[in-house]
């Protein structure tokens, strides 16, 4: 015998449908999209925690890796260049003017070591916890609290400005080709990542190089943030130190038109 309420009745009599409770179908919807989560959250994390899946790390090792084999690179160079120039000193026919007119290129280019009395400016990043010291001054954003790359070149340009001879950023010798880089919190120079603090260190008359940190207005700029949200800035008087001279390579790359 089938059941009036699940089949439609014959003859002239009412017909009695099922009715949908509009409860019941959102029950089935939110069962359906909690489904669809699961299977999508499974299938990003292949059977692996999501949080602490190793695979996340493997760019950053990747990265640091890579930045210490160009400093293997970059010292195994060094060792190669001095061998050359050792070598091309025993006879290379040269006259005294022309070998003076070459040391003085050497100089210039700051691929020969530079020694005299020196500044060191270090720069940090602001505690993570940091909040504004003096009133009148918002609340910081994460931006506010760490290093930028124009904090950096700030610096470079004005010890330039200030007469310095040579100039090292951490542990490599500028150049004029060189370009001081940051991707989010790291320094990228000439191939390798660096991470705060910063130390730029520069060979010149201090009382002049200091003088010219004061005066630039960037840094007048950052030293607003310092006083106010504790970013780390230090200037210290080396007295006479050696630069390095640069170890890297001096091929210039560039851009050439599509054929």
């Amino acid at each position: 015998m089938s059941n009036s309420a699940d089949s439609p009745a014959t003859g002239d009599g009412p017909v009695r449908t099922r009715r949908f409770r509009p409860v019941r179908i959102l029950t089935v919807a939110v069962f359906a999209l909690a489904g669809l989560i699961f299977f999508t959250s499974f299938n990003t994390a292949k059977g692996t925690n999501i949080r602490t899946d190793t695979s996340l790390l493997k760019l950053s090792d990747l990265i640091q890796e890579r930045s210490r084999k160009n400093k293997e690179l970059d010292e195994s160079n060094a060792t190669l260049r001095d061998d050359v120039e050792s070598l091309a000193e025993r006879d290379d026919g040269s006259t005294k003017a022309q070998d003076e007119k070459l040391t003085g290129l050497e100089d210039s280019a700051g691929t020969r070591p530079v020694r005299g009395r020196a500044v060191t400016v270090t720069l940090n990043d602001a505690p993570p916890n940091a909040t504004a010291k003096l009133p009148g001054y918002p609340e910081p954003q994460p931006d506010y609290l760490v290093i930028h790359q124009q904090d950096l070149q700030a610096v470079v340009n004005a010890l330039w400005n200030g007469g310095a001879e040579g100039i090292k950023v951490m542990d490599q010798r500028l150049i004029s080709t060189s370009a001081v880089r940051c991707v989010g919190n790291t320094l990228i120079l000439q191939g390798r990542v660096y991470s705060p603090p910063y130390k730029i260190t520069a060979v010149g008359d201090p009382g002049k190089l200091q003088q010219a940190l004061a005066d630039s207005p960037a840094i007048q700029n950052y030293m607003v943030y310092v006083n106010v949200y504790g970013l780390g800035w230090k200037v210290t008087d080396d007295g006479t130190v050696t630069l390095p001279g640069y170890s890297g390579t001096v091929d210039l790359h560039y851009a050439k038109p599509v054929k």
